[in-house]
């Protein structure tokens, strides 16, 4: 709908410049829902998602209009906004978000809510080689995103590449690393998404200026301005737009074996066998690049098992699988010469080629090489028929290493571009052709696809990132909460690290169990590294095993809230670690912290990234008030304490109000069971109510919450005077979860003994632990028979 309209409009709060002295408003439209917009060198197009998300490309003269995205996942809406006029104005607006287009100077602002978030400055120009977009930014704003870097969590004065490269053992910084993602997020709660797949450059402001600046060598002229209230809903709303993660397999969240690698058959179950008899819980095993080749050089390409050392492959994978233990395999996107499926690979035309049209082939460190074109549909449907074959033969997971790609010379070509204008999208293209041959060929199983390199939306295909060859070194280690929080934001919320630190040879036993500690609250737990020091905990001296094991025990106790997390990432694309802006987004103290963070809701940790470290300055976020996880030990919101470090555990601190479900320790998520639950509830006098959940399904079904396969258990408490209350009840349930369950519910900071305690309205036994201030309640829980406890205090 257009309308005529005298109203004043929020451009005036805009600092107004003129975007280009050339460009010249000429007249607008509405067509195909969007707003045209015809100026004097092209044509702007504007259109929206949601009330949170609004796209506007521009279209230069002689150019038409490409609609094809990489990144987007949705279809523009029709007939959720309005369109006005006055004398020199047009607003194209939502309930939410709106676009303001000033005629003379000629000006495009943006709003949400009737609050300014960032205009245009010249818009679209043209240089002699790339193509630039640039805005004005308000002075105080911190900016995020660009990808996986470690620069400091507030990336405002930089001049990001965008060009996924490796940094082989980078430390405490580095300004480019494998995933180079074209969105910026503001303080100001509101993203600016370059919809555009070709090489190029974010400019956050360098020049001190106050613009940021998209700069590329060719492709669309699109982006996204996405708003919200909220930093949860900020990244909904860019998930929406770009995708949601899909449920991992439950294993996702166990341990794994992993390094840098296994030779042989006997090596990896010598290895998985020493795990079982140190009661270590293991997962999954992951095989590099020896499974199909003795030598690291000249045998990348050959794809398939070596014989000589895995003779009895399948035997051994289908016994790993009889005892819980998934295997994964390594794969890369390169066939070198040398290797044994180069004469197929040239005979298929799988590979990309030189200008005339013959395989390109250049030198790297693995060898002389070729590279498979999956943008060419010969090349998609060979590599995924090798992947199939393997998934045949019972391996359960894929490791896409190398998918920048890591050498990708700019003559060489794809079916559909050039190598600069697909590089940046090659390994999320490559997640694509996994989980799209799932999707028909293994329909029932959910994939798991740990990649070193994507782009937008790359978590929509179930890609599990990771950080690269980390040097393992103290300034790793500290790099890795900033490059995981800052890919949680961008969507990807699964990104972790080779725990322990992949590249050197330094045996240190104190960075060892700090790291995996601190593996305890990321995503995956995956310890990783050159095989001259072993990765594995069976391998290390006894103390450092015992407290490695100990870390990991934790972990296995933690799998119920993990993947419950795992859901609201899901469903919400809600990152499982979560930087402090999102509990305190006008705290500009907070804006650059990455040194803490949350794990999930209800957990607060500082990780230890110091040698010898003897005390660490712990900040309180405002709001709650926190218990140490390991002594109880409370504190009050809006505060910095000094905390004393121990050996055998990070400092961890939980909400006053949160539920926390632990469960039985098993040796394989394959035993995981809900039947017996410890549920902490952390008693405070000032939460008068909250909330929490434990979802739970087969762990293997995908879409299993879409198709009513699941269960969520529900807790609930409330204080009124001295009375505590707490519910427990569930949602939906089947023959698949358990009829009958014992909930231990154990709660914390309980002073005095309670005057009663009752299950339903009848007398309840209880035991105090007046020591550590523990009440504990034994709760029989059936399906669909909800409890109420009440505890007199």
């Amino acid at each position: 709908m257009i309308k005529k309209t005298n109203l004043l409009f929020f451009l005036i709060t805009f600092s107004v410049f003129s975007q280009n002295p050339n460009r010249k408003f000429e007249s607008f439209k509405q067509e195909n829902n969007a707003l045209e917009i015809t100026v004097s060198d092209g044509q702007y197009r504007i259109c929206v998602y949601s009330d949170k998300i609004i796209e506007t490309s521009f279209i230069p003269k002689g150019e038409v209009f490409n609609p094809k995205s990489h990144a987007v996942d949705l279809i523009a809406k029709p007939g959720i906004y309005t369109i006005a006029e006055n004398q020199n104005s047009i607003s194209f607006s939502t309930i939410g978000i709106s676009a303001t287009i000033t005629k003379s100077p000629f000006q495009i602002s943006y709003s949400y809510k009737s609050k300014p978030l960032i205009s245009e400055k010249n818009g679209y120009t043209k240089k002699d080689s790339t193509e630039v977009i640039d805005f004005n930014l308000n002075t105080n704003e911190a900016l995020y995103g660009g990808g996986a870097r470690a620069l400091g969590m507030n990336r405002r004065g930089n001049r990001l590449k965008l060009y996924n490269r490796a940094h082989y053992g980078y430390g405490d910084r580095s300004e480019l690393l494998n995933f180079t993602i074209p969105v910026v997020l503001s303080s100001q709660i509101y993203a600016v998404h370059f919809d555009n797949a070709p090489i190029g450059y974010l400019d956050l402001d360098s020049k001190k200026d106050n613009t940021l600046a998209y700069e590329t060598i060719s492709g669309r002229k699109t982006y996204q301005v996405i708003a919200s209230d909220s930093w949860e809903d900020l990244i909904d709303s860019y998930t929406y737009l770009t995708g949601k993660q899909p449920l991992p397999p439950r294993w996702t969240f166990g341990n794994f074996s992993s390094r840098f690698g296994y030779h042989s058959q006997a090596e990896a179950e010598t290895t998985i066998r020493k795990f079982k008899e140190d009661k270590i819980p293991v997962d999954a095993i992951i095989f590099d690049l020896y499974w199909f080749g003795k030598d690291i050089k000249g045998t990348m390409g050959n794809l398939e098992i070596d014989r000589d050392n895995f003779m009895n492959f399948e035997k051994m994978v289908e016994n790993f699988n009889k005892s819980g233990v998934k295997t994964i395999l390594i794969t890369e996107p390169f066939i070198v010469t040398t290797s044994k499926r180069w004469n197929e690979a040239v005979s298929k035309n799988v590979l990309a080629t030189d200008k005339n049209g013959k395989p390109f082939t250049y030198d790297f460190y693995f060898g002389n090489t070729g590279l498979i074109d999956i943008f060419n549909p010969k090349g998609n449907n060979w590599f995924w028929n090798i992947y199939k074959d393997l998934a045949n033969k019972g391996v359960a997971g894929w490791w896409g290493d190398l998918g920048e790609p890591e050498v990708h010379p700019s003559k060489l070509q794809h079916a559909t571009g050039s190598a600069d204008e697909v590089h940046n999208i090659y390994g999320h293209n490559w997640a694509k052709l996994i989980f799209d041959g799932y999707k028909k060929d293994f329909s029932n199983q959910r994939p798991f696809i740990l990649m070193r390199s994507g782009y937008s939306g790359s978590q929509r295909y179930g890609m599990i990132p990771w950080s690269g060859d980390v040097g393992r070194s103290w300034g790793g280690l500290k790099s890795q909460t900033e490059i995981a929080l800052q890919m949680g934001m961008q969507g990807l919320g699964y990104m972790h690290s080779d725990l322990g630190g992949f590249a050197g040879d330094n045996i240190d036993d104190e960075l060892y169990v700090r790291w995996l500690q601190y593996g305890v609250f990321q995503p995956v737990f995956r310890p990783h590294a050159q095989e001259i020091v072993p990765s594995e905990p069976v391998y290390r001296e006894p103390k450092t095993k015992a407290l490695a094991r100990k870390a990991i025990e934790l972990r296995y106790k933690m799998l119920a809230y993990n993947y419950t997390m795992a859901l609201d990432n899901n469903q919400k694309g809600t990152p499982l670690m979560r930087p402090l802006l999102f509990e305190e987004p006008q705290n500009e103290k907070v804006f650059g912290i990455s040194d803490e963070y949350f794990w999930g809701n209800n957990f607060l940790v500082a990780p230890i990234t110091e040698a010898g470290q003897q005390e660490k300055d712990v900040y309180f976020p405002t709001g709650s008030s926190w218990f140490d996880f390991y002594s109880d030990k409370k504190y009050n919101g809006s505060t910095t304490e000094k905390i004393t470090l121990a050996e055998d555990h990070i400092p961890v601190f939980v909400r006053a109000g949160s539920f926390i479900p632990l469960v039985d320790l098993v040796q394989t998520t394959e035993n995981y069971s809900t039947k017996n639950i410890e549920l902490h509830y952390y008693h405070d006098d000032k939460v008068w109510s909250s909330e929490g959940k434990l979802y739970n399904d087969d762990g293997k079904t995908p879409d299993a919450y879409e198709k009513g396969r699941f269960e969520i258990l529900h807790f609930k408490s409330k204080l009124q005077s001295d009375l505590l209350t707490i519910d427990i009840s569930n949602e939906k349930g089947s023959e698949l979860f358990e009829q009958d369950r014992l909930i231990k519910l154990i709660v914390h900071s309980i002073n005095d003994k309670p005057k009663t305690v009752t299950i339903n309205g009848k007398k309840a036994k209880f035991k105090l632990d007046k020591k550590q201030n523990l009440l504990t309640v034994e709760v029989k829980f059936q399906r669909n028979k909800s409890k109420t406890i009440n505890i007199q205090l």
